[in-house]
């Protein structure tokens, strides 16, 4: 166990952060399977700009690698393509 008031503190942060980097990870991945089973056009392109949002934010923090981020956006804009088709 910690030793120090700072240690002490800095193990309450952590878990802190930790819990609302796991919210925020979740609300993505949930945000991402609801564009994904969207067939709406028009639905589809507003998720898509929000759900671009949420990943570049989640790199930014890196919660996620930023490669991630991008294949992601990369692959669920081609999925909104292909709904216009």
């Amino acid at each position: 166990m910690a030793n120090h008031k700072s240690a002490l503190k800095r193990i309450r942060s952590n878990e802190a952060k930790r819990v609302l980097n796991r919210y925020q990870h979740k609300s993505t991945r949930t945000a991402v399977k609801k564009l994904r089973a969207t067939t709406d056009l028009t639905e589809a392109q507003e998720l898509l700009k929000k759900v671009s949002s949420m990943l570049d934010r989640l790199a930014k923090k890196n919660i996620i690698h930023k490669n991630k981020a991008a294949n992601n956006k990369s692959s669920l804009t081609k999925y909104v393509n292909t709904l216009a088709a």
